[in-house]
């Protein structure tokens, strides 16, 4: 596989960006260890997809290539295989998820492919595309399970060797598996010490029960924000190959894929989706063994991410801080009561967002009015402040509380 990687190197070396090995600062204090981000997320169409779908493509023969191609995608795959397929005045057909999110519908339509939408999962769109594939006469060209595209995707195992000689752990994130073995097999023949890590959802950890279970498994999909790795099951070559190269294999779940998303964004400016941010969470929640005190680097595979999603993320994440508080308050039904306690919350520094009044489905008595405050705040000491002051003006006042899980 590593000769395989070599030659794809040079094939798709003008053809795609070598992304940025960044340091961060900040996650290097925050986790103890020497903190790198390989930055997929600013290739072309938003991912490391690119690089095996352009290997794939250009060791195609001409009849292959004039067939016009077809390939299933939860997004991001879909994606590059378009884009180069129009780079080279291909045909292309890809066939997505209904729940894809849109921008990944939108940005693959853009590229001038056919999208189709089929099946609630990854699994059952690639069903379609076969028979597609049947009644087209186009060429399949699978995400993961192919030892090209998996020889594109381990290209940025030797440019990672190149931009930071020194790494010690390379955490990277496993739907089908195509990445992490193009990755652990470039390092393995150049670099045996570098330990590779690989990342799941625990909402689809397809690979995790694959190999406990000796052979590729289905799971049952769950919802998940990491839409990019929610593959049902590995294909066996993919999982033959991590067996043999890759380390170790942890799960995340979903709060702490949206939390790494918003650190991300807050942090490093950087827009990543949920499959792309499962490593920083296992990194900061001290999933990854051995990485403390190393140099440890975090594949950030996409940037693809809905903004609708991003905007609960973001609203969530601020909730959770503290930054993003409601109020519920009862204060007395006259004249001058609710200018009162906007006066009390303004005094106290809080920002006021919006304001609910409610007399008809309140609790309280009939000569009092329910006022609910959506509020920004400077964390939870602030907000603990600002309930202190509001009980002490003689009001009664309760937080509103957060559910505990992300599928609530």
């Amino acid at each position: 596989m590593a000769e395989l990687i070599e030659e794809a190197r040079r094939r798709i070396a003008d053809q795609v960006y070598v992304s940025p090995c960044a340091r961060s600062e900040y996650f290097t204090r925050l986790c103890g260890l020497g903190a790198y981000f390989k930055l997929e997320n600013l290739q072309m169409t938003g991912s490391f997809k690119e690089r095996g779908a352009l290997n794939r493509i250009l060791t195609l023969s001409e009849d292959e290539k004039q067939r016009g191609l077809i390939t299933a995608s939860a997004g991001n795959h879909g994606q590059a295989v378009a884009y180069h397929a129009g780079r080279l005045d291909l045909k292309a057909t890809v066939v997505m998820p209904l729940p894809t999110p849109l921008i990944k519908v939108a940005n693959t339509r853009s590229f001038g492919a056919d999208v189709r939408l089929a099946g609630e999962t990854f699994d059952d769109a690639q069903a379609h595309a076969h028979e597609l594939e049947a009644e087209l006469g186009a060429t399949y060209v699978h995400p993961f399970n192919d030892a090209q595209v998996i020889a594109g995707q381990g290209t940025i195992g030797f440019e990672l060797m190149a931009q930071e000689p020194d790494l010690e752990v390379i955490v990277v994130p496993i739907g089908g598996g195509g990445l992490i073995s193009g990755i652990a097999a470039a390092y393995k023949a150049h670099r045996p010490q570098t330990r590779i890590v690989g990342v799941q959802t625990g909402a689809v950890p397809s690979m995790r029960e694959s190999l406990a279970a000796g052979e590729p498994v289905a799971v049952e999909r769950r919802h998940t924000i990491a839409d990019g790795i929610a593959v049902k099951r590995p294909a066996a070559l993919t999982l033959k190959l991590v067996e043999e190269l890759v380390d170790d294999l942890v799960t995340v779940d979903e709060e702490e894929i949206a939390n790494a998303v918003l650190l991300l964004l807050e942090r490093e400016k950087a827009v990543v989706e949920g499959a792309g941010a499962a490593v920083l969470a296992a990194v900061v929640n001290d999933r990854v063994p051995q990485a403390k005190g190393r140099r440890t680097a975090m594949v950030l595979t996409g940037g693809n991410i809905d903004v609708t999603l991003l905007s609960r993320i973001i609203e969530r994440g601020l909730t959770k801080d503290g930054r993003l508080v409601q109020l519920d308050v009862c204060v007395k039904d006259r004249p001058g009561a609710l200018a009162g306690l906007l006066n009390l919350v303004g005094e106290s520094g809080a920002n006021v967002l919006e304001t609910h009044h409610e007399r008809a489905f309140s609790e309280f008595g009939l000569n009092e009015v329910h006022i609910g405050l959506r509020l920004e705040t400077r964390g939870t000491d602030h907000v603990e402040q600002l309930i202190e002051s509001i009980a002490e003006a003689g009001l009664h006042v309760r937080r509103q509380t957060q559910p505990q899980s992300w599928h609530d």
